[in-house]
């Protein structure tokens, strides 16, 4: 799936396959230390956000997650 931008596609499948295989080979075999696809997933957030912007996509009053963000209380 691409992403909003087209300029972000590209960080897109990037972070995609480094959680991919962070999930795989660390997470799902019980090393929850880290996440090295923090520095990707930031880089690939602003490139969204900076698309977002210039395509005028309105996103008042919507909450983002990302790393070190708590999950909504359901």
């Amino acid at each position: 799936m691409n992403s909003v931008g087209e300029a972000c596609t590209e960080l897109k499948r990037e972070y995609d396959q480094c959680f991919n295989r962070w999930f795989a080979e660390k997470f799902l075999k019980g090393d929850r230390s880290g996440d090295p696809c923090t520095e990707t997933f930031k880089k690939y957030q602003r490139c969204v956000q900076k698309a977002i912007r210039e395509k005028d996509i309105p996103i008042d009053g919507v909450e983002f997650m990302g790393p070190n963000k708590d999950k909504p209380e359901s």
